[in-house]
């Protein structure tokens, strides 16, 4: 037995409720080397000593290209466990607890595993709504200034004597007009990147945190854009900036005015005094920033000002126009307890909020309820650039990776994970494929039928492209690729259609070359889908098995 390989972690994404009676248990071991796991678990409280355990066999879940993740669902009558594994190799058993290979049941019942007490306020949850949400990511500059149309004209305008800009002509109003397009697309939710007042034509150096920026509109205009998209069954997630802000913000200016004793010196990390704003862009900033942009100073959000600030903004927009959840910007810089606190307010202004972290990498930290439900799974994108996009992987590699992204974070969590292609801070999807319209509409087809929120920045579907910030924040076009239009359009469809695709669990079915077959299944409905992007070999049977065959052709999602 590859002893080395077996991993258990208590109260994490390998132990966890999924509500008060239901609790998720993992074991991870090497790769086709157990024949059979069994989980033994026993009421921690109970009065016989020893202690009553009762067995259940678990089953492999998911497996990538090193391990088998072994799982049970288990119903449990205890709020309290102590539980241990009993693994089989085909040539010895062994039973794994504490930590340590054991050869026998203690008596000491400390020494097990343990779920100390079920707490119904430790399930990690998201809102049920996000398990049908479809988003449509809008870059509000770039996108519209009336019904399908944006005038590629540049503004500029003084706000609180800051001159701030915009650089294509998209307007909040421009977003609201183009609802029937929303409608007829079939997404069911938008996120809006930053439009608070703010100097950039991106605005994520934010002046005013309660106003939207003139160049889009105003406060007005985005209230009504909320009771249209709410009447319309349309849900709005807003952009929150709040690691740092901009450097003409009211804050930072006192504290260029007044120096060391400026009363909002500590709202900002280390300061060199005097503090000045570099005139030149290569220049290292005397103040923590953003990566070193001098445009936008970083906040301290420990600081207990600072902390009631953000949490009133936040409290505000949900309270004042209802939005539906923040995406947070540079989530993984800010401190852990702020996120706590910022989710604590948002749930009370609104128990089903969504709240997205902006964490690139693996989000498990900030992943155990309570901080974020979800976070840009940029993780997804890079695993179907390297497959469907580069073919740098092959089938059996990606179906590892996406088991991969369903076993890192706790059950409850993974639906509301938001899956990407592209965004406005990498290079489009299309690009990446090098103009290859079949690459790109086969990663869609996947985003549509993996577990997760399947996320579309705008122009995805009229066939935009670009390697370079100008290029893929490039105006919408709404006149673009008409073939590209109708596959999103079913494609979107498929998963609205089929409950299986938005609520369903996942199998992978057989992966070989560059073909990957998978199945969801909910409430005795049964969809296969098989994905074969080869473009080499006419007629070749590519995978097969479990009673289908996949050849070049094929490339279909099947209910059955």
């Amino acid at each position: 037995m590859k002893r080395e390989a077996v991993l258990h972690i208590p109260l994490s994404e390998y132990a966890h409720s999924i509500n008060e009676k239901q609790v998720v248990f993992r074991l991870r071991a090497a790769k086709n080397d157990l024949v059979s796991c069994k989980f033994y678990y026993g009421d921690r409280a109970c009065r016989i000593n020893p202690m009553i355990f009762t067995g259940a066999s678990m089953s492999v879940t998911a497996d990538d290209l090193l391990f088998d993740y072994w799982e049970i669902e288990l119903n449990t009558p205890y709020r309290r466990m102590c539980y241990y594994f009993e693994l089989n190799d085909g040539n010895e058993t062994i039973l794994y607890y504490g930590d340590l290979f054991c050869g026998h049941v203690v008596e000491e019942r400390s020494e097990f595993f343990q779920l100390p007490y079920l707490h119904r306020a430790d399930i990690a949850k998201a809102p049920e709504w996000v398990k049908d949400a479809v988003v449509y990511n809008i870059f509000p500059d770039s996108f519209a200034t009336g019904r399908e149309y944006i005038s590629l004209m540049p503004t500029e305008m003084v706000y609180n004597g800051e001159t701030i800009r915009g650089k294509l002509g998209g307007t909040i109003r421009g977003i609201t007009e183009n609802i029937g397009y929303f409608k007829e697309l079939g997404i069911n939710c938008i996120y809006l990147n930053p439009f608070f007042a703010a100097g950039k034509y991106h605005k994520y150096d934010i002046l005013d945190y309660y106003t939207v920026d003139p160049c889009f509109g105003t406060n007005e205009d985005f209230a009504a854009m909320m009771n249209i998209m709410h009447d319309a069954g349309i849900r709005v997630i807003i952009d929150g900036v709040f690691n740092h802000c901009g450097w003409r913000f009211f804050a930072f200016e006192d504290v260029l005015k007044n120096g060391e004793s400026s009363r909002y010196r500590d709202w900002f990390y280390r300061l060199e005094f005097p503090v000045v704003r570099p005139d030149n862009w290569d220049d290292i900033p005397g103040y923590e920033c953003f990566a070193y942009e001098r445009l936008m100073p970083k906040l301290d959000t420990a600081n207990p000002e600072v902390k009631k600030y953000i949490l009133d903004v936040c409290r505000h927009w949900i309270r004042t126009y209802d939005i539906d959840g923040w995406r947070l910007d540079c989530a993984d810089e800010v401190d852990n307890a702020f996120w706590r606190e910022f989710m604590k307010a948002a749930k009370e202004e609104k128990p089903d909020i969504l709240l997205i972290g902006e964490v690139w990498a693996n989000a498990n930290h900030w992943l155990d309820g309570t901080m974020f439900h979800s976070t840009m799974n940029y993780s997804f994108r890079k695993h179907c650039r390297e497959f469907f996009a580069k073919e740098i992987i092959d089938a059996d590699q990606f179906a590892a990776r996406a088991a991969n992204m369903l076993m890192r974070y706790h059950s409850n969590l993974v639906p509301a994970q938001l899956n990407l292609l592209d965004s406005h801070d990498v290079s489009r999807f299309l690009s990446l494929c090098n103009g290859d319209k079949d690459r790109l509409k086969l990663a869609v087809l996947f985003k549509m039928c993996f577990i997760g929120i399947p996320c579309i920045f705008y122009g995805d579907e009229q066939g935009l492209s670009g390697v370079s910030e100008d290029e893929y924040r490039h105006p919408m076009i709404w006149d673009g690729d008409s073939d590209l239009l109708s596959f999103y359009k079913q494609a979107i469809a498929l998963r609205n259609d089929n409950p299986a695709l938005r609520r369903g669990t996942f199998k992978t079915l057989a992966a070989k070359g560059r073909s990957f077959v998978f199945r969801r299944e909910y409430e005795g409905t049964v969809i296969t889908i098989a994905i074969n992007s080869s473009h080499r070999f006419e007629g070749e049977v590519l995978c097969e098995g479990n009673g289908f065959v996949v050849t070049k052709t094929q490339t279909a999602a099947s209910k059955g």
